[in-house]
């Protein structure tokens, strides 16, 4: 056989997993799921790993009804990568609709974190609270219970720990001590909020039938039990290290500090903790004064550390400096929230850090997007392409920059990067940003002067509506389809 034709049948099994991929993401679009989870079941034989197609027959069997599979196909997705967002939102997905509310809501917050500018985490956090007070009457009422999976409380994932910035910091201090026998006093006062749920671990491994059963996922409940509380400790650990409860006395001797200030320098980690989440919380809520009000706040207290006390101060200042920007954007303090937003990209270039990059490049581009200047949306979004990580935020970028060249009246680029948006959407099987992509190619072929392609994207997106039932996007697109149709050669 010559090299030329073992080239080609090399190439063989990528081509026909592209094409099955493709066929589960029109028949998924078409409502024939039963068809579609037949594609990505046979693509997934040739590339067992892959999540794209683990996310897309996930969202077949949701449709289909059948969460548990649902759930365990968005699982597989995540498993050689924790923080692929589109894993982790149809892993919310799954749990919201087999009515594990709380655990949905954990992991849209998780998702919401990882990518504040995507609206669908956002959604889902707060139909996820929705349902909970529906169901008990407020969220404080809460408490965790035995089923469900209980895997988010794992190592790297730790509830305590949640922002790559608090888990450097408590990388280097763990690397400086060692471990020091404590009181349960002592337990208690160093985890706060976080000792109710280690009591309530502890009881939980006493109960004999329960500790022998899985989770969802397969793994031994005690041993996820017992990995909680591992990591429970380290954090007590940790806490203990930064102010040693031996040391105080003698130090109480030596200076004279005043308590908050002693407080808060005593457990950097979780003070920033509850204080992006009181932020997050704030502007999630809608009280973007508050989230800015408090979100200042901090900033000084954090200005006023060494880089001793806090070794990634970089990095927790531009996290501060995008929250404050993202605050005065919904205030519509454009000019403050882009000086904001710009000196969170000069530290991410500073610190070398790639996601930080993307996430000042994003919110930079929306605020000139927002106020007209789309040639420095462009300009800054362009710069964030090599940075992107995930189908999702490829589709949504690809169509804000492809809807900002339609602004400027440059048709042909608008309908490049609408294509982009498209493709990355049926990758992902997303029917909303299928619809605004094909939406976006339309309009930019009419706009050219192609108006059969023109009719055949209002008429993809059309049906795409109309499997959404979105009545008010179905008249919009009828209604510049039938404009389109007059534009065709008799």
């Amino acid at each position: 056989m010559s090299d030329t034709e073992g080239d080609h049948d090399a190439e063989k099994p990528k081509g026909v997993f592209s094409t099955l991929m493709a066929d589960g993401h029109w028949l998924y679009t078409k409502g024939e799921y039963k068809k579609a989870v037949s594609s990505y079941t046979t693509a997934l034989t040739l590339k067992p790993d892959d999540k794209s197609c683990f996310v897309g027959r996930s969202k077949c069997y949701l449709k289909m009804g059948q969460y548990e599979n649902a759930l365990k196909d968005a699982e597989a997705s995540l498993k050689e990568d924790k923080t692929y967002f589109e894993g982790l939102y149809q892993k919310a997905e799954a749990l919201y609709y087999m009515g594990e509310f709380e655990f949905a809501l954990v992991f849209y917050h998780r998702g919401q974190k990882l990518r504040p500018q995507i609206q669908e985490f956002r959604l889902g956090i707060q139909k996820a609270q929705e349902a909970i007070e529906n169901a008990i009457g407020s969220p404080s009422s809460v408490k965790l219970e035995i089923k469900g999976d209980l895997s988010f409380f794992k190592k790297d994932e730790e509830k305590a720990l949640p922002i790559a910035a608090i888990q450097h910091l408590a990388t280097e201090k763990k690397q400086q001590t060692q471990k020091t026998p404590k009181s349960e006093k002592t337990t208690k006062q160093l985890l706060g909020e976080f000792y109710r749920d280690k009591k309530y671990l502890e009881n939980l491994l006493k109960d004999e039938d329960l500790v022998k059963g899985k989770t969802k996922s397969g793994e031994r409940l005690q041993d996820v039990i017992q990995g909680c509380l591992t990591n429970l400790d380290t954090c007590t650990e940790f806490w203990n290290q930064e102010k040693p409860s031996c040391s105080r006395g003698k130090e109480r001797k030596q200076q004279k500090c005043s308590k908050t200030r002693q407080s808060v320098l005593s457990e950097p980690a979780q003070f920033l903790l509850k204080s992006l989440d009181d932020i997050d919380a704030e502007l999630t809520s809608g009280n973007a004064e508050g989230s800015f009000k408090k979100a200042e706040e901090v900033m000084k207290t954090v200005h006023g550390w060494s880089e001793k006390e806090l070794p990634n101060k970089k990095e927790v200042l531009g996290t501060l400096h995008s929250c404050i920007g993202n605050a005065l954007i919904d205030l519509g303090d454009m000019d403050k929230a882009l000086e904001h937003h710009q000196k969170d990209l000069e530290l991410a270039k500073r610190g070398k850090l790639p996601d930080a990059m993307s996430r000042a490049l994003d919110n930079i581009g929306r605020v000139y997007a927002q106020t007209g200047q789309f040639t420095q949306a462009i300009e800054f979004w362009e710069k964030k392409i090599p940075l992107v990580r995930g189908g999702l935020e490829k589709t949504w970028l690809f169509h804000e920059i492809g809807w900002c060249y339609l602004e400027l009246n440059l048709h042909k680029e608008a309908q490049v990067y609408g294509v982009r948006s498209v493709a990355a959407a049926d990758e992902i099987a997303d029917e909303k940003w299928q619809i605004n992509a094909n939406v976006l190619v339309a309009q930019s072929e009419l706009k050219l002067g192609n108006f059969e392609s023109c009719v055949s994207h209002f008429e993809r997106a059309l049906s795409l509506a109309k499997l959404q039932e979105d009545d008010s996007a179905m008249n919009v697109i009828q209604k510049a389809l039938d404009e389109a149709k007059q534009r065709l050669p008799q």
